[in-house]
């Protein structure tokens, strides 16, 4: 499955799961990854206050990126919350890191 479908279907599972230090962490690591930008980090935290708001803003923001940005951010979820990742890639074989 496309890494972009994956997360649209998993979409509801991840903004219901997902804990706020993990959604810091992936914020942080998709930085790394060149995968957002310092504004586009900023702008989940700054202007979501609740957790399920940032999610929702992360995991939109990510999808509309593409199948690249897609599965680095399914490597990221897998490699900080494998309980999370578990339930929004049910079946997925691993990812794997580059």
């Amino acid at each position: 499955m496309a890494s972009y479908k994956l997360l649209s279907k998993a979409r509801k599972t991840f903004i219901d799961s997902v804990t706020k230090p993990v959604i810091k962490q992936l914020l942080d690591d998709l930085l790394e990854d060149k995968v957002l930008n310092d504004e586009e980090t900023e702008s989940v935290t700054e202007e979501n206050s609740t957790r399920a708001e940032q999610a929702r803003c992360l995991i939109d923001m990510v999808r509309k990126k593409g199948s690249k940005a897609s599965e680095k951010m399914i490597a990221r979820v897998q490699e900080r919350d494998p309980g999370l990742y578990n339930k929004v890639a049910p079946g997925q074989p691993a990812q794997m890191s580059e």
